[in-house]
């Protein structure tokens, strides 16, 4: 743990505090209905949607009691992968309250993401300040919030990062675990398989000898625990792909070719069809797809070629439903943008200044509209 490394997780627990102090004036200021003389509990800013989901699988499995998708108003927790639900149930024996046995998962999984983060973009750049500013502008992004509720994005990066960076350090089979564990927790594990495979290929080819190519194996194991879920899901419905028809039942993810989904996101947008809270989403699920469409050129131009693959499974994945969903939360997994956005930082310091005053406001107003249940809409 070097100075820089204790930094960046100073600077991590500072903005846990920060986001603990909205969520603590949140539940006063903004309560769900008008009128009440008590705030909401402390912890009910962070018992909101797929929180909620991942705790009814810890608790009662994926079909309590024999109820399924074949059951009136079922709610798809089969589109969940059981990383997550599996380590809340572990901390629950610990720590008796849900919400807070996730808000610990997050919170440890993030100082791990954070850190690694830092790591990575030490890697990349050849500035002494380079981790510090990539966690500084990856930690006040727009959706940051999601990094500290009850959500899989902290634990999904405190396995893909450290996985990144050990495949960077050509530790195939330390990449190849926690790849794996990151596959059990989001099905963008696989996108990081992907990446990580090429990266092996590309590793090998250069001269990496016969050594390397004997770690060719490792590679595969990233997917037995999407293999496993979707037997485990057969057993119990009869459908290998039961977490894909589930999100497309729940969350408007049937195909549609991507010209498709831009035109509908953008009719949800600015076709008056939606209320102004959902139009708002439907725009800043827009510009998200923008800048991961910027990103992925920018990658290819820079010959980062197993970085530009993740993101563009990425994007494809999420590009391609009915409509675009939950793409700017996306954005906290692609490391490449955070560390780019550093780069660009260190080298125009007035950009520092203008991202943050930008991006500050809409931290917050994202923060606040989770944290109120006005997320969706």
């Amino acid at each position: 743990m070097t100075p820089a490394d204790r930094g960046v997780l100073w600077l991590y627990l500072l903005t846990r505090i920060s986001l603990w102090i909205t969520a603590h004036f949140a539940r006063w200021l903004f309560p769900a209905q008008s009128g009440v003389r008590e705030a909401a509990p402390v912890l009910a800013p962070f018992q909101r949607w797929d929180a909620n989901h991942y705790l009814h699988i810890a608790r009662d499995g994926y079909f309590p009691e024999g109820a399924g998708p074949w059951t009136s108003g079922w709610d798809n927790r089969e589109a969940f992968f059981p990383g997550y639900p599996l380590l809340l149930r572990a901390v629950h024996t610990v720590v008796p309250d849900w919400t807070a046995a996730g808000l610990l998962i997050s919170f440890v999984a993030g100082a791990v993401a954070v850190l690694a983060l830092a790591r990575i973009a030490r890697a990349y750049l050849p500035e002494d300040a380079a981790g510090h500013r990539t966690a500084v502008l990856f930690l006040l992004s727009p959706c940051a919030v999601f990094l500290a509720a009850g959500y899989t994005e902290a634990l999904f990066l405190a396995f893909a990062l450290p996985a990144w960076l050990a495949a960077m350090r050509h530790r195939w089979a330390l990449a190849a675990v926690l790849t794996t564990l990151g596959t059990a927790v989001r099905v963008s594990g696989l996108f990081l398989a992907a990446a990580i495979g090429l990266l092996f290929l590309l590793s090998a080819r250069a001269g990496g000898g016969r050594r390397t190519w004997r770690s060719a194996g490792w590679t595969l194991l990233p997917a037995l625990p999407p293999a496993a879920y979707s037997w485990y899901l057969h057993a119990h419905t009869g459908d290998w792909m039961a977490w894909k028809h589930a999100q497309e039942r729940g969350w408007y993810r049937t195909f549609h070719p991507p010209w498709e989904a831009w035109e509908n996101t953008w009719t949800g947008a600015f076709g008056g069809t939606q209320s102004t809270g959902y139009a708002f989403m439907f725009q800043a699920e827009l510009a998200a797809m923008l800048v991961g469409l910027a990103l992925v050129a920018l990658l290819v131009r820079r010959r980062r070629w197993p970085e530009a693959v993740y993101v563009a499974l990425s994007l494809w994945a999420l590009g391609t439903s009915y409509w675009y969903t939950s793409v700017p939360r996306a954005t906290l997994l692609w490391w490449p943008l955070w560390i780019g956005l550093a780069a660009l930082s260190l080298r125009r310091p007035w950009f520092r200044t203008a991202y943050l005053c930008v991006v500050a406001p809409v931290t917050t107003l994202v923060a606040l509209t989770f944290l109120t249940g006005r997320w969706a809409g």
